[in-house]
């Protein structure tokens, strides 16, 4: 018997929260902008939220180098800047986030006290071409892309394993635009957004740690492609869809079971679990600097914090 393909849940997001008007910087040119935003005008550009544990929710701001922490009702507050490109963040521990910086590598960020410090900004004494998303494994290996200006003409972006020791993998290194990466329930696989290539890549794990068979998990389609990921318990994988406003709910064959549409501008980035029973997903809609939201039937992974800070020996 044949199973054909169900059409998937169509539904729209709600705006949360905006990013208020003290905080953006209108009329400010920035050099992020210049190079991907085609100059256009560019007062913030939401990315990388991620939750504390007492439901605050922290995103970044790329051009304008900025980290802020909204709460459970909506309020926004500045917890750190510097001059640097920030990205993806988790959190290392109670009180620092890892932060991919795309000017300066890996960064280490006190959101009380709003210090920032480097982790890793080179490898064999060579800069990263531009440091994107990461996710910790229950082991603490820290898995991140370095993405750059890499794309169908340059498929030359990396996934990198930073592991607890310090050893530092490059398990690909030929990727048209990678992006958000997350992994399976088992860990056995890393989903690997690929920007340029509008794909979502799977990578299966080997046991000593090496990949094997990387094929094209899910194709969307557009202007652009796949952007930030997450993963729920059942494992299913939440792909964000900048170009289309759309976040994608893929089951297992990599279906479309729900399709979450943004309510507000299309350039849907990333997306991050929270909420009472992190079963609401919060989307960053980054052109109009706002937090989209809406409720999905399954809770996200846990996402797992490192007993050491990464590179570093126990």
């Amino acid at each position: 018997m044949i199973t054909l393909l169900q059409a998937p849940q169509v539904r729209d997001t709600e705006v949360f929260t905006r990013l208020p008007d003290r905080f953006r910087r209108t009329g400010v040119r920035s050099s992020w902008a210049d190079a991907n935003r085609g100059g256009q005008a560019t007062d913030s550009f939401l990315e990388g939220p991620v939750f504390d544990g007492d439901g605050n929710l922290y995103v970044t701001d790329i051009p304008f180098g900025r980290i802020f922490r909204i709460d459970p009702m909506g309020t926004w507050e500045q917890v750190a800047a510097w001059d640097g490109e920030p990205n993806g963040a988790k959190f290392l521990n109670d009180r620092e986030l890892i932060v991919t910086d795309y000017r300066n590598g890996l960064m280490a960020v006190d959101v009380r006290s709003g210090s920032v410090r480097p982790l890793l900004d080179r490898r064999n004494s060579e800069r990263f071409k531009g440091v994107n998303d990461l996710i910790f494994d229950r082991r603490g290996n820290l898995y991140f892309t370095d993405q750059g200006q890499t794309g169908l003409h340059d498929p030359s972006g990396r996934l990198y394993r930073l592991r607890t020791d310090g050893q530092l993998d490059v398990l690909l290194a030929n990727v048209p635009s990678p992006n958000g990466v997350a992994l399976s329930p088992d860990e056995r696989v890393v989903y690997l957004a690929v920007t340029r290539g509008n794909q979502v890549w799977r990578v299966p794990l080997q046991d000593d740690g090496s990949v094997s068979k990387v094929g094209a998990y899910f194709t969307s389609y557009g202007p652009s492609g796949p952007d930030g990921l997450a993963v729920d318990q059942t494992g299913r994988v939440v792909v964000a869809n900048p170009g289309l406003g759309y976040a994608w709910v893929l089951n297992h064959r990599a279906e479309p079971e729900i399709v979450l549409r943004s309510c507000a501008g299309t350039s849907l980035t990333n997306v991050a679990f929270g909420g009472p029973g992190r079963t609401t997903l919060y989307c960053t809609e980054s052109v109009t600097a706002s937090v989209l939201r809406a409720p999905l039937d399954q809770p996200g992974l846990p996402l797992h914090r490192p007993l050491t800070t990464p590179g570093t020996t126990p």
